[in-house]
């Protein structure tokens, strides 16, 4: 029995097929398979019946599975626990980070990462929430950041910071006249949201439906960019994340408005399975992030986090 055949299993468990499985593992289909066979020979058992499609495990299979994966994550914790005595920090993480964040917390941190770390290959990508839970769940992901809570039984939340709302108003707009706003400025004003999928749309959803007894939204942005030309070419108004803005022209700064406290903020937290390994790397990205993001992001004293779900 080798670590190797342990991975082929967990990767047809995964994929519930052969080809694709072995594809992800770099190797061929016949060599996946007459490894998995071997195994199968050695513990006197089979693990997978091939007669169902999609492929699935036998009854003895799913526990040779439940031990396969206490294993390779002693492996895992083994490397690890070689690393930190060899005193360097190395090896690939793979971060997904929702669209509505991405693009504006990489240039804080990114660069600073990079150097401070250069035997760690970090890999980034843009993904939607439902996405992030589902590639964290099948080992496709280390990590996600993103807008939390979600209480997902089988995830980890670390909360990171606390990022503010503002309101992004036209130039003519009537509430361009309050300096602070507080959520009953808001009852009955058109916004611009997010489209559905995006978690942030239901969080600027609750900020003004709680001032309204009606829905009264008349239009939906795939992106933060969009929503902010909408208003400067439209008129309206709509409510962006904080880091967003950081990059705006001076001459468009009067067409933000803060909050009065508590400010509504959405709570950013890094989300890890339970079996996650590389508890090292990520902590020197959390390390990195923390020391270059605005101080005032990392309490939420005197905030108001809304949820993702009503």
């Amino acid at each position: 029995m080798t670590l190797t055949q342990l991975q082929y299993i967990l990767a047809v468990n995964k994929y519930k097929h052969f080809v694709t499985a072995a594809e992800k593992c770099f190797v061929t289909q016949p060599t996946l398979s007459m490894q998995i066979q071997k195994l199968e020979e050695e513990l006197g058992l089979i693990i997978f019946d091939r007669t169902k499609q999609p492929i699935a495990l036998t009854t003895e299979g799913k526990k040779i599975i439940e031990q396969a994966q206490k294993i390779m994550y002693e492996a895992e914790q083994m490397k690890e626990i070689i690393s930190e005595q060899k005193g360097s920090l190395e090896g690939v993480l793979t971060i997904g980070i929702i669209p509505t964040l991405a693009p504006y917390l990489l240039p804080f941190f990114i660069t600073d990462f990079i150097k401070r770390y250069p035997k760690i290959i970090l890999k980034i990508e843009e993904v939607t929430t439902a996405n992030i839970i589902e590639k964290l769940k099948n080992d496709e992901l280390d990590a996600g950041i993103l807008a939390t809570p979600l209480n997902q039984s089988t995830l980890n939340e670390d909360p990171l910071f606390y990022e503010p709302f503002v309101a992004y108003l036209g130039k003519k707009h009537p509430l361009k006249s309050i300096k602070a706003l507080s959520e009953k400025d808001l009852k009955d004003v058109n916004v611009y949201l997010m489209q559905e999928g995006h978690c942030m749309r239901n969080q600027t959803a609750m900020l003004c439906n709680e001032q309204n007894n009606q829905s009264n939204f008349i239009y939906e942005s795939g992106s933060i960019e969009t929503l902010k030309k909408m208003v400067d070419i439209n008129g309206g108004m709509t409510f962006l994340p904080e880091l967003s803005i950081y990059d705006i022209p001076k001459s468009k700064i009067d067409q933000v408005r803060y909050f009065r406290s508590p400010e509504p903020v959405r709570e950013i937290s890094i989300l890890t399975h339970r079996s996650f390994t590389k508890k090292r790397l990520l902590e020197a990205l959390k390390k990195t992030i923390l020391e270059r993001i605005p101080s005032k992001y990392q309490s939420a004293k005197n905030k108001k986090i809304f949820p993702i779900i009503k």
